[in-house]
């Protein structure tokens, strides 16, 4: 296209309002929160003074921004699986079935479950293989924001979409400490993942027929622990291996170029521009439970104001930290409170903009917002709307500077950058 006419049509979208869809459908707060968080899990049974759950993995079809449909290894059915809240000391059954072709476990990361509850396949259980059902059992604590997730081919299985968030409340009547201190009415809970689409495609497929023959040889008695890579220790394995098993990292069977290279970058299962929204109100503090489930490294950085880092790993901080930019490593997790002290669309992103990018191309990725509910009108507008004069003013403008660059200013309407999806 040439860049007068790309211009002009960039120009003319963004003057007639080329706004994204929160902006078109702001509902209440409590609505914008649930559909801006993973799906919470509800007990199927309270017996035994157990609260029990139903998780189940299977394989399941997900797009991650439109267009773009991947296969995925899916907690009941979405990506992230959905969102466990129990309360401190409450005795925690968990029912896991396994729908899939592969192995799998579930590993409760950051809670304090006995060993054989860990979910470390051949360190404290046998993997669950296929149509097969694991119970596990473990007291909720400590308090706070955690994960779950599989430990089993745990490079795929994590970046397919095992994952999921566990919150610990404290015991009911008593009083969340994060609640004390800041005020809050409402919450969110994101869910940070990167990956390798091409890497998730190619290594289904191999381990889908791998454990086709590994099923065969099993039920032939054919099946030998050097085909599981099972050893009792180090000599173990210098045994096998002078009597000619060859261990697999030897003969390069995925050498370093092989390895994930992640092309898309999520939250709670989407990329931009379908990644969820933070809503707030003038006035109101919100909780932003922030988990990485991926493989990746984010620097989260909020445009407009700062925020309260307020618990590390689950544990509240004695002294919360003022900030406006949070280091976000994998497996760690942190939660901010938002002040809503300043009007406006705020962006909130990765500052590490290749994790802001679909497959390599900027926007995308981890872009996403914080949204004032009780904007005025008048404000949730890009610009206000242009009538065929000012059209012909804005393109003899384009006319007279083709140099300039889509963020121009022309008689005070300015395009919202991260809105846009021609840049």
């Amino acid at each position: 296209m040439h860049r007068r006419n790309f211009l002009a049509t960039g120009a003319a979208a963004s003057l007639g309002g080329l706004l994204p869809r929160f902006m078109a459908d702001l509902q209440d707060g409590p609505a914008n929160a649930a559909s801006s968080s993973p799906e919470r899990l509800k007990p199927v049974h309270e017996t035994d003074g157990f609260k029990e759950f139903h998780l189940y993995v299977d394989l399941v079809q997900q797009e991650i921004v439109p267009g773009v449909t991947i296969h995925t290894l899916a907690f009941n059915g979405t990506v992230p699986g959905p969102e466990i809240r129990v309360n401190y000391g409450d005795r925690v059954r968990v029912h896991f079935e396994n729908r899939t072709g592969l192995n799998h476990t579930i590993h409760w990361h950051g809670l304090h479950v006995p060993w054989r509850m860990d979910g470390v396949p051949y360190v404290t259980q046998l993997p669950v293989m296929p149509d097969q059902t694991f119970t596990y059992e473990f007291e909720a604590k400590p308090y706070g924001t955690h994960m779950y997730h599989c430990h089993w081919g745990t490079m795929l299985h994590m970046q397919a979409g095992m994952y999921g968030s566990i919150i610990v409340e404290p015991r009911e009547g008593e009083t969340d400490p994060i609640q004390e201190q800041f005020p809050y009415e409402r919450e969110y809970t994101f869910i940070y993942s990167s990956h390798d689409t091409n890497f998730v495609r190619e290594e289904l497929n191999i381990m889908l027929e791998r454990m086709k023959e590994r099923r065969y040889l099993m039920k032939n008695g054919r099946f030998t622990r050097e085909r599981f890579g099972l050893f009792a220790d180090v000599d173990d394995l210098r045994a096998s291996m002078e009597e000619g098993y060859l261990p697999p990292y030897s003969i390069r069977r995925r050498t370093s170029a092989e390895l994930p290279d992640p092309n898309f970058f999520t939250i709670n299962g989407k990329s931009y521009p379908d990644t969820p929204r933070l809503f707030i109100k003038e006035g109101e503090n919100i909780r932003v439970r922030l988990i990485n489930a991926g493989a990746s490294i984010h620097s989260l950085h909020l445009h407009g104001t700062d925020f309260w880092e307020v618990a590390n790993d689950g544990y509240p901080l004695a002294s919360p930290l003022r900030m406006n930019t949070i280091m976000l490593p994998p497996g760690k997790t942190h939660d901010i409170i938002i002040p809503g002290d300043n009007p406006g669309i705020w962006s909130f992103h990765d500052h590490d903009t290749r994790r802001a990018t679909n497959n390599g191309l900027y926007p995308g990725g981890t872009l996403t917002a914080l949204i004032y509910e009780d904007l005025p009108d008048s404000e949730r507008l890009a610009m206000p709307a242009m009538d065929h004069s000012m059209m012909d003013h804005a393109n003899m403008q384009m006319d007279m500077d083709m140099n300039s660059d889509m963020n121009m200013d022309m008689d005070g309407l300015t395009k919202l950058p991260f809105i846009s999806l021609d840049q």
